[in-house]
């Protein structure tokens, strides 16, 4: 589970989506396919990886207040200007089984975690390329609430402030070519850093010593996707992201076991039917 982002689905999932800049007319909203696979971290700092593989219907709603896809899995927006925009997001990550991994033996699974909270995103940027298309540079700073479930019941994990500078970009190779980058570092609470570091005396090994995580500093992201239109209706994304933990709180745990990890992932969207009504895109 790479919670990194905090979520593949909020960061990494941008690239699934032909980038929409501000000036660009959309359907009010979309319906299609997605399917993607990740090969991912099985959390922040693990030298384990898993592969998840997501076959899903997609909807995406481009309304005043309510806006669900194009970027997160669903905002509500409280103001929306011309340079910056307030509003409520909701993301979500995957889960990890502990049994096959030998440094977690023993010891709870990772369940799926969400995050609510507020994001402001700011846009300080626009350009302008005779050759390349146009693009635009954002910073969003976002705190929110981390829950974990099995879907047998829910608990609270701390919460995360992370901001993130990001960049996207049309028409870089073709006019339907579309670039994606960020950096976001991430800061905790002690529950989510006990969440993946703590180690209680009723799981302690020879291998594996007590250990009593602390709040702070969790990683950054470096992250870059690429998307294109394989058809009128099909789009195919490619991403890759690199975390960097050199510096995290809780280093010394014996469940921090690599200070760089990498992910990567390939999917694709087909849209089935849209809107005939239009609006500016976001």
């Amino acid at each position: 589970m790479e919670i990194m982002s905090i979520i593949v689905m909020n960061t990494d999932i941008n690239a699934q989506q032909e980038i929409v800049l501000e000036d660009d007319i959309r359907p009010v909203w979309e319906v299609g396919v997605l399917a993607a696979v990740f090969n991912s971290s099985e959390y922040p700092a693990a030298d384990r990886k898993q592969i998840n593989i997501i076959p899903a219907p997609y909807f995406i709603y481009r309304g005043e207040t309510l806006r669900i896809g194009d970027g997160s899995i669903a905002r509500a927006v409280a103001i929306d200007k011309s340079w910056y925009e307030l509003d409520l997001s909701l993301a979500g990550s995957f889960n990890a089984n502990s049994e096959n991994n030998e440094i977690r033996e023993g010891m709870p699974d990772l369940d799926f975690i969400f995050e609510l909270g507020p994001q402001l995103r700011i846009r300080l940027s626009k350009f302008e390329f005779e050759r390349y298309g146009k693009g635009e540079l954002f910073l969003n700073l976002q705190a929110r609430a981390a829950f974990s479930t099995d879907f047998s019941g829910i608990d609270k994990r701390g919460y995360v402030f992370q901001p993130v500078l990001s960049y996207r970009q049309r028409g870089l190779l073709s006019e339907k070519t579309a670039l994606f980058a960020s950096l976001s570092p991430t800061w905790a609470t002690e529950k989510l850093h006990d969440y993946f570091y703590q180690v209680g005396s009723n799981v302690v090994t020879e291998q594996r010593q007590a250990y009593d995580a602390k709040h702070g500093y969790l990683g950054t992201d470096l992250s870059v996707g690429l998307s294109f239109n394989a058809t009128e209706d099909i789009r195919i994304f490619t991403f890759a992201r690199a975390s960097l933990h050199s510096g995290s709180a809780n280093e010394d745990s014996p469940l921090f076991r690599d200070k760089s990890t990498y992910s990567y992932g390939l999917g694709m969207v087909w849209q089935l039917w849209e809107s005939e009504a239009k609006v500016s895109g976001r």
